[in-house]
């Protein structure tokens, strides 16, 4: 039952709508090491090797473009004036090397903190297999440079912390939440039940320069579907994960979170009743509109189809439900400014991957296909980006680099 692979139909006449604003020749080395990517209790799937290709983009508040890449045991900054039609030197964000994490559920990410201080985050692989250390770096001169990174969590079992999502709250407070299995490990030592692992969270009072003890959010997570954030009109950060309801009912959860990082607010956020002893490796997206519409995009088995899905959440489940591209869309991505909204994915026949995006300008009750670009070689997830009111894609491939799409 592979329903979660990537393929898609041949591209037919459809001209590329958007416009293709750059490309960084060079950005993934030949050398780089191959990863191995599996879907643990999925019906023995064989294993694929896949070229480390994990990255994020997103717009400071001056309008620059910040790019975030993994090169080798470093990562790597980027920087654009020009919507990323050039591109800066690279500046090394960890000065020492150490293992990173690369797959595209658990790329390095970008934020930002109020004083203008720029936050790297990644995950630390650890000795034993699925295990790791949230990190995270700080600039104080805009990506300029870099002080040396510091783990996240007090807690420092070599278990799982990973797949973080990090967000600056309106308070100026940064907030990240991880998937940990400190409280699985307790229930095997006690040989008790537990369904998944968890999500923790930790705050920052300082820009990111150091973190209060975290606490737990949530328990019952799925194992390894990247957790998505947003920022809600109030200001209070949300979090959206893949959450294994009973007795195995692997929807998603939402919570808003306080000032200390526990919950104000936990929901069931979906309602698909996808019944499955495995992680699927699909995550969500989620963004909320100035008029505190939450969009969200994910991926589901419903009524025995595998497919990415669109929606509104409320208080009493899903408004607008609905496909989002064919049969074979995957690993989808979101982004809203103002009433426009737009959804990018990728889908992939065996022999050629091509970016899709979905742009509504009437704040989700309609929207127009795009067909971006096409690559030949292995490619990231794409991510959808937004500066003020103007929307665009951002989509590494190991043959032609970072681009950048903007979405008229």
């Amino acid at each position: 039952m592979a329903i979660w692979m990537t393929h898609f139909h041949k591209l037919g006449a459809a001209a590329a709508l958007a416009t293709a604003v750059s490309v960084l020749p060079g950005s993934v080395s030949a050398a780089e090491p191959k990863e191995k990517a599996a879907m643990p209790g999925m019906g023995g799937m064989a294993k694929k090797a896949r070229t480390e290709l994990a990255s994020s983009a997103a717009f400071a508040a001056d309008g620059r473009l910040l790019a975030v890449a993994k090169q080798g045991e470093h990562l790597m900054l980027y920087r654009s004036d020009d919507q990323g039609a050039s591109w800066s030197a690279p500046v090394i964000v960890n000065a020492q090397p150490e293992a990173i994490s690369g797959d595209g559920e658990n790329r390095p990410k970008i934020a930002f903190a109020q004083d203008g201080g720029v936050l790297v985050s990644w995950t630390k692989p650890l000795g034993k297999p699925n295990t790791g250390e949230v990190r995270l770096a700080r600039s104080d001169d805009g990506g300029a440079s870099f002080a040396a990174p510091i783990t996240v969590h007090r807690d420092r079992q070599e278990i799982t912390h990973r797949f973080e999502a990090i967000t600056a709250g309106g308070d100026g407070r940064i907030y990240i939440a991880w998937i940990d299995k400190r409280d699985l490990e307790s229930a095997k030592a006690a040989q008790k039940p537990y369904r998944g692992a968890a999500i923790y969270a930790a705050v920052s009072e300082d820009g990111g320069r150091s973190f209060k003890a975290e606490v737990k959010v949530a328990d019952h997570s799925c194992e390894c579907c990247r957790i998505t954030t947003a920022v809600d009109t109030d200001g209070a950060p949300l979090f959206l994960w893949r959450h294994v309801f009973e007795p195995n009912e692997r929807d998603h959860a939402l919570a808003k979170l306080k000032t200390d990082g526990t919950p104000s607010a936990f929901q069931r956020a979906t309602f698909d009743r996808w019944r499955i002893d495995g992680c699927p490796h699909h995550g969500p997206s989620l963004a909320v509109a100035p008029d505190g519409t939450r969009h969200a995009v994910w991926f589901n088995q419903k009524d025995g189809e595998g497919r990415v899905f669109y929606g509104r959440l409320t208080a009493n489940g899903v408004d607008g439900q609905r496909f989002v591209g064919g049969e074979k869309a995957a690993h989808a991505d979101l982004a809203v400014a103002g009433r426009r909204v737009a959804i990018t994915w990728k889908e992939f026949d065996g022999e050629t991957t091509q970016l899709h995006a979905e742009v509504s300008d009437d704040g989700g009750a309609s929207f127009k296909p795009r067909v971006l670009a096409a690559t030949g070689g292995a490619s990231d997830q794409a991510r959808a980006i937004k500066r003020g009111n103007d929307l665009f894609v951002f989509w590494r491939t190991e043959r032609e680099g970072m681009r950048v799409f903007e979405l008229r």
